[in-house]
């Protein structure tokens, strides 16, 4: 006797018809993404609002404490490699889908509607105001964020080094300082004087020194820079 092959789609129809009525399962259906979309739209709409001061309430022993950070610990890192720390609303990239599960799921799992979001991220992926990397937190009250959702690329390995001169303003002359002595090493012999001298080589570091210094001043007032501790939690393009 040869036994009959199993055809998984009517399997499925089988299952479907034990655990539903068939008359209604289209609108339980259409239920189900209604009431997801519903969530989703709500989700959207907290991500684009200000947060002002909001404490989300989470479940602990649901909480995974290596996704929990205190806001000193952002702090440094925003100086560190110069991102912002700003409410998502002023976010201009696009939220993966990703990002949004994320969020479902830890709503879901703590049996509360998350508000006041947060995202790590360069300058130039921020709505800012006039005067490569996201990540997405929801505060917890008392200076601590929990990590939800990480996206995109890894920073460049080598930003925190260079973003180290931007740092403060000691940081920025010490750079100006360095670029100074290159160029004046890069001046041929006898271009100013006949004979090389100390005294020679001091007065055209002082000429670069202060050249680039005059540069480097025009650049970061024409354009409204700042330094790492002034714009890591500012909304202001020229904080």
């Amino acid at each position: 006797m040869i036994l009959p092959k199993t055809n998984i789609e009517n399997q499925l129809n089988k299952l479907r018809r034990k655990q539903c009525n068939p008359e209604i399962w289209e609108n339980q259906v259409h239920e189900i993404f209604k009431k997801d979309r519903k969530h989703e739209n709500q989700i959207l709409k907290n991500l684009d609002s200000t947060s002002g001061l909001v404490i989300n309430v989470f479940d602990f022993d649901q909480l995974e404490t290596d996704k929990i950070y205190h806001l000193d610990q952002i702090k440094k890192i925003c100086i560190d490699y110069r991102l912002r720390f700003l409410d998502s609303k002023y976010f201009k990239g696009k939220l993966p889908n990703e990002a949004i599960s994320a969020i479902k799921e830890l709503e879901k799992k703590h049996q509360t509607e998350l508000k006041g979001f947060k995202i790590i991220a360069p300058s130039k992926l921020f709505k800012l105001e006039n005067a490569d990397d996201p990540l997405l937190f929801a505060p917890m009250g008392n200076d601590y964020f929990y990590l939800i959702h990480k996206w995109g690329n890894d920073l460049h390995p080598l930003r925190k080094g260079m973003m180290w001169f931007f740092k403060s303003f000691e940081n920025l002359i010490f750079l100006t300082f360095l670029i100074s002595l290159l160029l004046t090493f890069m001046v041929p012999n006898g271009l100013f004087s006949k004979t090389s001298t100390t005294s020679t080589f001091i007065m055209v570091f002082m000429f670069m020194f202060k050249s680039i210094a005059a540069v480097v001043l025009f650049y970061g007032f024409a354009l409204g820079k700042n330094f790492n501790t002034a714009i890591w939690n500012s909304k202001y393009f020229n904080a």
